[in-house]
């Protein structure tokens, strides 16, 4: 029988000294970031400092020149064939921009990954699509129209449904709410936190909306020039002492993070 206090102690995600780039670029450098179990971390961060990147490098699609990456304490840099799939495995992913595939139905794109990676047989794959439409508030008709049919709002439930259909183990959300009003980003955020907390899943969204940071997170780390300069319980993000961290939680133009403005 596994010690399931011993396999509680160990990091669900692990990075050590992370390091990725792209020629002369370096975008992660000497990162170090830790993940428990069931634990929502939020990264923020502008433009351009390497969110993506971080998850790209997670998920096996980036290799790091350097470091480590563990999840469950085994090490993932450097994975092929079906090791590789067996980590892809753990994943969910909710896209920016939720990434819907217009040529099919709704219940086809959330049971994609059932049929296609897990080899459901189709008619519990639609039956398990349409109970987790259910989940995220979309009844069975939904289900049967295309992505161009629906709002924003409701393509965005749609992306989620997708992202747990296959209740994995790790779930990334790359900005939830991107393109949505304050309203609807508010119940997407809480349709987040419920079906998080009843998969028991472990999470790492990036985002630049402090609103929807503060509402699923457990701890915030701000990603600055590659690496990460602040981390901490999210009640801890107003007064953090960290002048990178104040303003960009604050929006202001002036401070140590200089935007790059092209001149005309």
């Amino acid at each position: 029988m596994p010690d399931n206090d011993n396999i509680a102690s160990v990091p669900k995600i692990e990075l050590k000294g992370v390091c990725k780039s792209f020629g002369p670029k370096v975008v992660l450098q000497d990162l170090n970031l830790t993940i428990g179990h069931a634990e929502s971390v939020v990264v923020i961060g502008g433009s351009g400092t390497g969110k993506s990147v971080l998850i790209k490098s997670i998920l096996s699609i980036l290799r790091p020149e350097k470091g480590s990456i563990r999840i469950d304490g085994k090490e993932t840099v450097g994975l092929s064939g079906r090791l590789r799939d067996a980590h892809l495995a753990k994943f969910g992913m909710l896209f920016q921009g939720s990434a819907l595939f217009d040529s099919i139905p709704v219940w086809k794109n959330v049971a994609f990954k059932l049929i296609q990676a897990n080899r459901v047989p189709r008619k519990e794959a639609k039956d398990r699509a349409m109970a987790t439409l259910a989940s995220v508030g979309l009844g069975s008709d939904v289900g049967m129209l295309s992505p161009a049919e629906l709002s924003g709002g409701m393509q965005k439930r749609v992306a989620l449904a997708r992202a747990i259909a296959a209740r994995p183990e790790i779930i990334f959300f790359d900005e939830p709410t991107t393109g949505l009003d304050p309203i609807m980003a508010d119940v997407i955020n809480e349709l987040i936190v419920k079906c998080v907390r009843e998969l028991g899943a472990t999470t790492l969204t990036i985002t630049h909306d402090m609103a929807s940071a503060r509402k699923i997170s457990d701890r915030i780390a701000m990603l600055h020039e590659g690496h990460i300069v602040w981390e901490g319980p999210k009640r801890d993000i107003d007064h953090s002492g960290n002048p990178y961290v104040d303003q960009f939680i604050n929006g202001r133009a002036e401070g140590p993070i200089k935007m790059q403005v092209r001149k005309l």
